[in-house]
């Protein structure tokens, strides 16, 4: 079930990501708009939550490795827990790998699993507002604002906004966007 890009492997998250996970986690600059600093006690959770996700509803972010070194890069995939706004794939790198068009290669590869895989028929991407540079990825995979939207506790209090777009519209424009 793995997908390849052409840099990129997207694989289910395994324990042995954890390292990666956790150095994510701990910069502050990396998770400032995905619900900040975690220790790596609570990063093993979080990893352990993701796990769980394929397990019970068959997605979740993919843990993303470059193909040339096997480095753990980040994750990225679906995402749909109870409560969530929509079917969401979303994005978060190391910051070593910020700027070289990971986020959106592997999102492209993701979108196309959702759509084609699990059925869904949009796909979201949760964004806080003052978040320019995921902006930027969600506008270069052709989705766009749909507004304000809410999460579910305990995050009910971060202000964030939808961009999305539907499967018509993916259809439309797959063929214009960069590859895989």
């Amino acid at each position: 079930m793995p997908l390849t890009t052409p840099r990129l492997l997207l694989r289910q998250p395994v324990l042995a990501d954890l390292d990666g996970w956790a150095e994510l986690m701990a910069d502050p600059e990396a998770t400032r708009h995905i619900g900040g600093v975690q220790p790596r006690a609570a990063a093993w959770r979080s990893l352990a939550t993701m796990v769980g996700s394929w397990s019970m509803v068959g997605f979740g972010m993919f843990s993303v490795l470059e193909r040339a070194s096997g480095a753990w890069v980040g994750r990225v995939g679906p995402w749909s827990p109870e409560g969530w706004p929509g079917t969401e794939v979303g994005w978060g790198l190391r910051r070593a790998y910020w700027g070289r068009g990971y986020a959106v290669e592997a999102a492209l590869a993701a979108i196309d699993w959702a759509f084609d895989t699990l059925g869904w028929s949009e796909v979201i991407h949760v964004i806080a507002p003052a978040n320019t540079a995921s902006q930027a990825v969600a506008r270069r995979l052709g989705s766009a604002p749909r507004g304000a939207v809410t999460l579910p506790a305990p995050f009910e209090q971060s202000r964030v906004e939808s961009w999305g777009q539907g499967r018509a519209q993916w259809d439309a424009q797959r063929a214009r966007l960069p590859l895989p």
